[in-house]
């Protein structure tokens, strides 16, 4: 065969390898399109799954966050109540400091009082016997009241509880 009898509709080996050609080609498109179409489905269906696992994320996260905010207001009411209450016992703490360097210097100016007028009784807790506060107060031997509790909060200790003046 020569050339012109190959391309020669006369020759039905070229027509028909054309076709058959053609038709594989057609073939291969429609099955590549199918293929990219599936391919694009399964892409779409795991962009959608990302993007309702994300929600549900940005769910799950504003719900922690709120639990968080109320947990801090409540922290955050506990800490100016206890402030509070520091606030009231520093002050009593001071009031009761001063009361009792009040107390002290009363009970030195009495004490050298009564040790320049003889009601002492002497050295204390030995002889003269004379019963008076230096005695029954100042005698180191009796040393009781060093033991007991001074008890009270800021709701339950009248103001003036040690008013002695």
């Amino acid at each position: 065969m020569n050339k012109t009898e190959m391309g020669s509709p006369a020759s039905g080996n070229c027509s028909s390898g054309l076709q058959n050609y053609g038709s594989e080609s057609d073939e291969r498109k429609r099955k590549r399109k199918e293929s990219n179409r599936e391919s694009a489905r399964r892409s779409r269906m795991r962009k959608q799954k990302h993007l309702d696992d994300l929600t549900a994320q940005v769910a799950y996260l504003r719900e922690e966050n709120s639990h968080i905010v109320a947990g801090i207001a409540v922290t955050t009411q506990q800490y100016v109540t206890i402030e509070a209450e520091n606030s009231i016992l520093r002050a009593q703490f001071l009031e009761l400091n001063q009361r009792l360097d009040s107390l002290n210097e009363i009970v030195e100016i009495a004490g050298g009082f009564w040790m320049e007028t003889g009601q002492g009784g002497g050295v204390i807790g030995y002889g003269g016997g004379g019963g008076g506060f230096y005695d029954g107060v100042m005698n180191p031997l009796n040393l009781g009241f060093y033991n007991q509790t001074l008890m009270g909060s800021a709701s339950t200790v009248p103001a003036d509880v040690f008013n002695c003046c």
